[in-house]
């Protein structure tokens, strides 16, 4: 369809389903939480299999906190899990004897979470919660984590790295995984067009779907890896490792832009271990 020509009979040209466009923190927050409660039982009928109830994956190429342990010894410790969804990895970390607490700005997500823990005996506390400004108490937490959660989708992911240095205790470890910052070169498309260059590496223009009008109805935020470096640093934390997972020979499954094809030859995800320095 043109966009010239209004479909609704206004005058007005309608605006583009999706573009690059600035999107500020309200925006940004408002279009995750709306988009995740709408999005929240169709997301758990596709991925919850491989997600499991009480499973901890850090990403799609299936690599998992029990083969990785990149959050160290967890028993006894308290755990935020920034952005946790239906909190599957909050009730692993509960079944090996941790005491999380998940944060999700949304409302379905974390009544998904509800259902599956009364399921499983494995409850968990969660609390609904916009990840840039966390209610919690300073040096509440031992660890945090986060997998694919919160910062993909909020504006100041800088301001969310703050305050989980706020909320950590001195020493305490921060390991969260995002996109890998190269995927935003290349076409969201799981077959060879994938594999075709065609963006700036550099350009942090937000991703934006909309409604005609204007109003966004999901947004994603580009970080290249040296803003990554830079948020950790300023907000007091030192990057321990960064892993780039390898997509395994035997995985065959296919999760949107993430597939084997392109698993083999570009990497999906980036995973930043990271400490607070004491």
């Amino acid at each position: 369809m043109d966009i010239s020509d209004p479909a609704d009979g206004s005058g007005e040209a309608a605006l583009p389903p999706a573009a690059r466009r600035p999107s500020g923190p309200a925006e940004s927050s408002r279009a995750s939480r709306a988009w995740w409660d709408a999005d929240a039982g169709r997301y758990l009928d596709e991925h919850g299999s491989f997600l499991g109830d009480a499973r901890f994956v850090w990403s799609p190429e299936g690599l998992s906190e029990a083969e990785a342990g990149l959050l160290g010894e967890v028993s006894g410790r308290r755990v935020l899990e920034v952005g946790c969804g239906a909190a599957q990895c909050a009730r692993w970390l509960a079944a090996r004897g941790a005491e999380p607490v998940g944060i999700d700005l949304s409302g379905a997500m974390l009544a998904a979470g509800r259902r599956i823990g009364r399921a499983t005996d494995l409850e968990v506390p969660l609390v609904q919660a916009d990840a840039q400004r966390l209610p919690f108490a300073a040096g509440s937490f031992d660890l945090a984590c986060s997998a694919y959660g919160a910062l993909p989708f909020v504006a100041d992911s800088a301001g969310v790295m703050t305050e989980v240095a706020r909320v950590l205790r001195r020493g305490g470890r921060w390991v969260f995984s995002v996109t890998h910052p190269i995927r935003w070169v290349f076409p969201d498309d799981a077959g060879e067009a994938g594999l075709v260059a065609r963006d700036s590496y550099f350009d942090r223009t937000p991703y934006v779907e909309q409604e005609p009008d204007g109003t966004a109805t999901y947004v994603e935020h580009h970080r290249t890896l040296g803003d990554r470096v830079r948020e950790l640093g300023s907000a007091g934390f030192r990057l321990v490792d960064l892993v780039e997972p390898e997509w395994p020979e035997e995985h065959t499954r296919a999760w949107g832009q993430w597939s084997p094809l392109r698993g083999r030859i570009i990497p999906g995800t980036a995973i930043f271990v990271c400490e607070l320095d004491g």
